[in-house]
């Protein structure tokens, strides 16, 4: 079986010591594909060091965390031009609104979303959102935005069915990590009730890994973890939970 890890942080300090065999230990597991979200421009060269280590395997994102966004944002957004003119990227991202941290710069942080929306649509490239303490915002500037040529990811979703049907009505896909494992999250009931077209898998990798492995470091090579419980909460083989999600995620990023 092959997978997609559609959100993976591998060029982070985390991996410093044992980066080439968490890559290889995720091969090893059949997970293929790896999509790495840009931070801001402090973490692109090091994105990109991996991408170039692993061409087949590992595909680079640019964009600014909305966590990411201070005093100097429109210099990150420029930074973030630049690069798009420079070489080849297969979304932008991680991108979007994070209420739980900080509050500060919200008005600039929907500022950036917006912008990042834009560039999504310049470049034809899919949007990965970040929506921590944030759905409702990022609907609201969805709607505002209104353009039914956007595609991408919500990131690390866990809502309600309804909230589900609202982003896969704006073209958006499921992002699914270690979180729909935990004891008596709610995604778990949501899942029964949404297609497997809409979904994609992830692990956040660093963060929020997979039971049995809570709390501790995250890697892709435990994105079968996170197939399984799909598969075992939809009543489906981890055949057909690879199948789907895998080709969700090819057709995505146009691998």
């Amino acid at each position: 079986m092959i997978f997609a890890d559609t959100h993976t942080h591998l060029y982070l300090e985390e991996f410093d010591a044992d980066r080439r065999l968490t890559v290889e230990n995720a091969l090893a597991a059949g997970v293929s594909k790896l999509m790495l979200p840009n931070i801001d421009s402090a973490s692109v060269h090091p994105m990109l060091a991996l991408c170039d280590e692993f061409p087949d395997n590992c595909f680079p994102m640019i964009g600014l965390h909305p966590t990411s966004v201070k005093e100097n944002y429109m210099n990150e957004l420029a930074a973030t031009e630049c690069w798009l003119l420079d070489r080849k990227f297969y979304g932008i991202g991680e991108c979007g609104i994070d209420l739980y941290w900080d509050k500060t710069f919200a008005r600039e942080q929907e500022f950036v979303f917006r912008h990042h929306i834009d560039l999504a649509r310049a470049y034809n490239l899919p949007l990965i959102v970040h929506i921590r303490e944030s759905f409702n915002e990022v609907i609201r500037i969805l709607k505002d935005v209104n353009k039914s040529d956007l595609r991408g990811i919500f990131h690390c979703f866990s809502g309600s069915v309804e909230q589900a049907k609202q982003a896969i009505d704006f073209g958006f896909s499921l992002g699914l990590g270690g979180v729909v494992t935990f004891k008596n999250n709610k995604m778990q009931e949501t899942l029964k009730h949404i297609d497997l077209k809409h979904l994609v898998l992830e692990t956040d990798a660093p963060f929020l890994a997979p039971m049995p492995y809570r709390g501790k470091r995250n890697e892709p090579a435990y994105i079968p973890l996170i197939a399984q419980k799909i598969a075992d909460i939809k009543e489906i083989s981890l055949q057909e939970v690879s199948e789907a999600t895998t080709a969700n995620a090819i057709r995505m990023f146009g691998l």
